[in-house]
């Protein structure tokens, strides 16, 4: 599926617990969509916009009966905690939360505002849900891909670079993605021949400070999750 059509599907499924009220007058609904990435991201906007499109198809029109509060935590260390309680003291209807490190806050935050979450990493060993079936509590949503993926991803760094001896995984350790995909790598390490180094980073400036102190290690590769990925890019080149 494409990525538009994706992101259209992600606005009428974080949208579906307004629907049933659309034909019952004007009064003004709330949602909150709190982003993994920064404000000024490219992509980030592009979802929210997307987002807002789909409401708009679906009889949800942004100050006419619905009004939809947007928070940016990328780059902002505390900022998905803040957000979370800024977010759920406004009683929305509903939240949107777009990515792995947006949820926790959130679920920590209310336990009965539906929570639909979108681009999360394995939602079962996360703790965000019971089951795919069954989610269970106040949280339900898509996930990308399994904790497994950290092992494919250092074969694949393997056989682009058959040389490398050591990998650097990056990871931020409040996120329980960063230690999953990192468990996953370290189990097929060995059969790669490879030595893993943990590094625990959670903004940019330790992002830099880390790469900076890696390029003085010969045969060595980095590996870095989608949860790092943005503030990644600000620093490596």
């Amino acid at each position: 599926m494409k990525r538009r059509g994706f992101i259209g599907l992600l606005g009428g499924a974080a949208a579906w617990p307004l629907v049933a009220h659309a034909q019952q007058g004007e009064r003004m609904r709330r949602i909150a969509v709190l982003m993994n990435t920064a404000a000024d991201d490219v992509e980030g906007q592009e979802r929210v916009s997307a987002f807002l499109r789909r409401l708009h198809g679906l009889g949800w029109t942004e100050g006419k009966n619905v009004h939809v509060d947007t928070r940016w935590a990328s780059g902002m260390p505390g900022g998905y905690r803040k957000f979370a309680s800024e977010l759920v003291e406004l009683k929305p209807e509903v939240i949107l939360a777009n990515g792995t490190p947006a949820v926790a806050p959130l679920l920590e935050a209310t336990g009965t505002i539906p929570i639909v979450f979108v681009s999360v990493i394995d939602p079962i060993g996360a703790g965000f849900v019971t089951s795919l079936a069954q989610p269970g509590a106040n949280a339900t949503g898509f996930t990308i891909y399994e904790y497994s993926m950290g092992g494919k991803w250092l074969e694949v760094l393997k056989e682009i670079a058959p040389h490398l001896t050591r990998a650097a995984v990056l990871r931020d350790p409040g996120v329980a993605s960063g230690l999953g995909l990192f468990g996953a790598a370290q189990a097929v390490a060995p059969s790669l021949r490879m030595e893993l180094t943990p590094v625990d980073v959670r903004e940019a400036g330790e992002i830099e400070r880390s790469v900076t102190g890696l390029k003085t290690v010969n045969a060595l590769g980095i590996t870095i999750p989608q949860s790092l990925l943005a503030r990644a890019d600000e620093v490596i080149e």
